[in-house]
């Protein structure tokens, strides 16, 4: 995966140093919002960069409702753009998860320890990738950038 990480900065680099600051905010204003909708729709499929499904969460039995949060998808609003913020200057484009959302994508991310609720248990979370680049990604930077050179 590095090594198609630094083919494509190979080429895309010496394309870049030629464009104005503007034009190349403007690039990767674009491609971190497709990068940031692939994502989004990992996530949404429960999987990680790399296309392995995420461990599915346990099965307890739980009284009343409280067993209704296991049966929905999880991250539902951590995926969203609310969240899932943009961050791009004319060098660089990225993705983060800000403000106490940034903590519990990390906990869930790496599959850290961390309290349940506030004063409840400690649990440690299996590690579930939330961003990150696929080989489809490389793909999608390459293509937006050929087309942006186009135009």
């Amino acid at each position: 995966m590095t090594d198609d990480v630094d083919a494509l900065a190979g080429w895309v680099e010496p394309l870049l140093r030629k464009m104005e600051p503007a034009e190349r905010r403007k690039l990767m204003k674009s491609i971190s919002r497709d990068l940031r909708k692939e994502n989004q729709e990992r996530i949404k499929a429960q999987q990680g960069p790399d296309g392995q499904s995420w461990e599915p969460r346990k099965r307890r039995k739980l009284r009343g409702k409280r067993g209704q949060i296991r049966k929905k998808a999880m991250f539902t609003k951590l995926r969203t753009a609310k969240y899932l913020k943009i961050r791009t200057s004319p060098d660089s484009a990225g993705l983060a998860f800000t403000g106490v959302s940034a903590r519990i994508a990390a906990i869930h991310h790496y599959g850290l320890r961390a309290k349940v609720d506030k004063n409840g248990p400690v649990y440690d979370y299996p590690a579930r990738p939330l961003i990150g680049f696929g080989r489809g990604d490389l793909e999608l930077i390459a293509d937006r950038v050929l087309e942006h050179i186009q135009l």
